[in-house]
């Protein structure tokens, strides 16, 4: 019988800062002891940062790359629940990435297998003042343009985009790379509170990536206000909405005749929805 690797999982893996990409493995040998041997490159440059690599199963860590030698030997009882892991240091840099391949053997045969990853940048939830949300926002970029990381040779971007949804009160979301750094940075703004541990997904704040319609919340028969325009300041009802081009035609109040008026959904307020 020859050693054989069966490993379901061997794509790129994507993983943030501080995070580990997994791949489960498992091995089937003749002998009772098999050899892992472990060959790896961190890149794309001379500057990347090193993964911690670690080998475990079910009762724990096995092996990591912490230690002198690359090779350890294994019963082949001890692989239930066999798992490689590559941990993202948090220091990485967007699109540092690490080569890992496996090599199983004992005396008569050997497989081998190879996985990678590569760091992404994370989104963390900042906590801040009730209705400060724009002030924390803009001081926070105010201090990643004063540090001029877009402009400096060899210094690492830890900030890549700043999102504050309107409708989201105490949070805005901060996509970055090193996740102790922009801690750090926090701490420097004075109606800023603290980021959430855990980072978000995209497809969490995709709700808030989507601006609202301007005509969201208006319903035919409501009194409204309008705000710009040559009929500023005058009341009016809702008598139709068009959703796709954002408008509303209203009717005036107090107007001597009936007469229909177009406008936009950002030009108007609602006083009082129909009931």
């Amino acid at each position: 019988m020859t050693i054989t690797i069966n490993a379901a999982d061997t794509e790129r893996k994507s993983v943030q800062a501080g995070f580990a990409a997994t791949w489960p493995i498992a091995v089937s040998a003749k002998e009772n002891t098999v050899r892992f041997s472990f060959d790896w490159t961190f890149g794309p440059d001379a500057d990347a940062p090193e993964w911690d690599i670690v080998l475990k199963n079910a009762a724990g860590e096995i092996w990591s790359n912490g230690r002198s030698s690359k090779e350890v030997r294994v019963n082949i009882n001890d692989t239930k629940g066999l798992k490689v892991l590559a941990v993202c240091p948090k220091g990485a840099r967007y699109e540092d990435c690490v080569d890992l391949t496996v090599t199983v053997a004992d005396d008569d045969s050997e497989d081998s297998v190879s996985f990678s990853a590569v760091a992404t940048k994370s989104v963390l939830t900042l906590k801040t003042q009730i209705d400060q949300e724009i002030t924390v926002a803009t001081d926070l970029y105010n201090l990643i343009k004063d540090d001029g990381t877009d402009k400096k040779p060899g210094v690492v971007q830890d900030v890549y985009a700043i999102l504050c949804p309107d409708n989201l009160r105490g949070y805005i979301f901060v996509e970055g790379m090193n996740v102790d750094r922009l801690r750090e940075k926090a701490r420097n703004i004075k109606k800023a509170r603290n980021f959430l541990e855990d980072p978000v997904k995209i497809s969490e704040i995709e709700v808030y990536l989507t601006p609202l319609s301007t005509v969201e919340g208006f319903e035919e028969g409501s009194l409204i206000e309008i705000t710009k325009g040559p009929f500023k300041g005058e009341k009016a009802r809702v008598k139709h909405i068009d959703e796709s081009k954002e408008e509303i035609t209203v009717e005036l109040i107090d107007a001597m005749m009936p007469i229909p008026v177009t406008l936009n959904g950002d030009s108007v307020r609602v006083i009082e929805k129909e009931m």
